[in-house]
């Protein structure tokens, strides 16, 4: 596996979240129940993805507005608006470590505006570049404030607008830019595989993999080698399927599957025989098995992979399939799934370090590492972290608290 480059994600009133600070490794397992807040976070690095490739305003539209997308809290004297901050290690071989953080405002009668926003990288010869925007609240006020280590940078950014976009081909903040807009979030829905898809819908698969066709085509023309992994490892979930083809029907693709048997009824001339079948006669099962590998090989390779649930529809056998496909993908990405699957966790390969616990107290999700117990049986394997599970025993660290500085967006001494 490769280290993990995001480090730490700070979440301020964002969906179901109040406050909250939360490390990863590579891979990390976010388990939790139902209504927990683990889609609510996976939505966070789509939001984070979306942000740096669409206008703010849209990204917001797209999930019901500011209002869906806050935290709505009792808590008196919460601040208001919602931010978000990521901390990075090892980008590349220049920048060893960055952060970047943003907070959006608005009052009653007023969309979301940015009035906080920064981006440090340190390089790994010690030096420091950043860049800061700064407005203060109301959105009313029109004074904002830059400031930066790079006297020639001075975008001119709208107040509803962020400034990372707009500068991410500068070479120095670059890396974040890069990371930030390749993170990739997938929950696939097999009826969009089982449909036609447009024919020009190649490059990045669509998050619930409704461009899984074209994609297919892409990899079957530019990386053999991945289309082959990708045949293998489907005909391990289904035995007899020997090939995928996508298929023209006048303006659009769809998948056609062929799946072969022997004929045993000529003795001693066993014949193979075959049937093509068209995505919409394939199971749920199936589709979503190939949209998930179609997710880990395509190229370029996402920086973050965050897979939702891939239990869903699949039978309990194949899932070893989609999780030794997952970990051979976190030799080039950094992966986050969700689940609260026994059948997930059962794999050998995952460690204490790997879990977080999501849970919802007292009107908002905490992510909390697993309680030292649960380390414990881990750790000297006197259970899996499947059977913890199903045994109720993968408990969250009730004791565990980060120091007031971790859950900050903007600590004071980052531009020191």
């Amino acid at each position: 596996m490769a280290d993990p480059i995001l480090r730490r994600l700070v979440l301020h009133r964002f969906r179901s979240f109040e406050k909250e600070a939360i490390e990863f490794d590579n891979p990390t397992f976010l388990v939790g129940q139902n209504g927990s807040g683990k889609s609510n976070l996976a939505d966070a690095f789509a939001f984070l993805a979306d942000a740096m490739a669409l206008p703010l305003q849209a990204v917001l539209e797209q999930r019901g507005g500011s209002a869906a997308v806050g935290h709505l809290s009792s808590v008196k004297g919460a601040q208001p608006g919602l931010g978000l901050a990521v901390e990075l290690e090892n980008l590349d071989k220049d920048t060893s470590w960055a952060r970047y953080a943003f907070r959006l405002y608005g009052s009653r009668g007023h969309r979301l505006e940015v009035v906080h926003e920064r981006c440090v990288v340190q390089r790994s010869n010690g030096s420091r570049d950043w860049f800061e925007r700064f407005k203060p609240a109301p959105p009313s006020c029109p004074l904002i404030g830059w400031e930066s280590t790079v006297d020639s940078l001075k975008p001119a950014v709208e107040p509803n607008a962020l400034a990372l976009p707009l500068i991410g081909g500068d070479r120095r903040f670059q890396a974040v830019f890069r990371f930030l807009s390749d993170m990739r979030v997938y929950r696939i829905e097999p009826t969009t595989l089982r449909g036609m898809q447009d024919l020009e819908g190649g490059g990045r698969l669509r998050s619930d993999g409704s461009n899984a066709a074209g994609v297919l085509r892409e990899i079957q023309r530019e990386s053999p080698d991945n289309w082959e992994q990708i045949r293998e490892l489907l005909e391990i979930v289904v035995p007899g399927t020997v090939d995928i083809q996508p298929k023209e029907h006048g303006n659009k693709l769809t998948l056609e599957f062929t799946q072969s048997w022997e004929n045993e009824s000529v003795r001693n001339r066993a014949q193979p025989k075959s049937v093509k079948f068209e995505a919409f006669n394939m199971s749920d099962g199936t589709l979503r098995v190939l949209g998930l590998l179609t997710a880990l090989f395509q190229r370029p390779a996402p920086s973050l992979l965050v897979i939702e649930e891939p239990e869903a529809t699949i039978h309990p056998g194949a899932l070893g399939v989609v999780l030794d496909a997952l970990r051979h993908a976190g030799r080039f990405m950094q992966v986050v799934v969700t689940t609260h699957s026994r059948d997930v966790l059962d794999v050998k390969w995952i460690e204490d370090r790997h879990l977080r616990i999501a849970s919802w107290a007292e009107g908002a999700t905490r992510v909390r590492p697993i309680s030292s117990a649960a380390r414990t049986a881990l750790r000297e394997h006197l259970m899996g972290a499947g059977e913890l599970l199903w045994s109720n025993a993968l408990t969250p660290d009730d004791q565990f608290a980060w120091h007031p500085r971790q859950h900050e967006l903007f600590p004071q001494d980052d531009l020191s």
